[in-house]
């Protein structure tokens, strides 16, 4: 991944993500643009804990929004241990050369089964000749 890194701790669950831009499946020329992020979730806290679901806000360069939300994340609802880390990799496509997202999971302890939310830290999407 080719971004900066975002980063944010919500109750002892970091949350780091990193992008970069797929050149290969974009078609500027169509106002097509498809960039990969690299989520790492890292239990920080004493419990262990589980993902249930994501919630997502996605933003174009255009200000048009879109609201995605989700049971777990690629199709996993991870357990993630005091100290483990969870990585995935997903995408978005925007109609602009630049988008931000940011949103939410929800989770789980499973020393009481309380629910709480882990704020995913807001992130920038752009080609990389727009900051030349």
């Amino acid at each position: 991944m080719t971004s900066n890194l975002s980063s944010k701790v919500t109750e002892g669950i970091r949350v780091n993500v990193r992008t970069t831009y797929i050149r290969d499946e974009s078609s500027p020329k169509h106002h097509y643009y498809v960039f990969a992020y690299q989520v790492e979730i890292v239990n920080e806290s004493p419990y262990l804990v589980q993902l249930l679901s994501r919630e997502w806000h996605i933003v174009n360069g255009y200000g048009h929004k879109r609201l995605v939300r989700g049971t777990g994340v690629i199709g996993k609802q991870p357990h993630i241990a005091p100290g483990e880390m969870h990585r995935y990799v997903s995408g978005s496509h925007f109609s602009s050369p630049i988008g931000k997202m940011c949103g939410s999971y929800t989770m789980k302890r499973s020393v009481d089964s309380s629910t709480f939310q882990v704020e995913i830290p807001p992130f920038v999407m752009m080609v990389p000749y727009i900051n030349n």
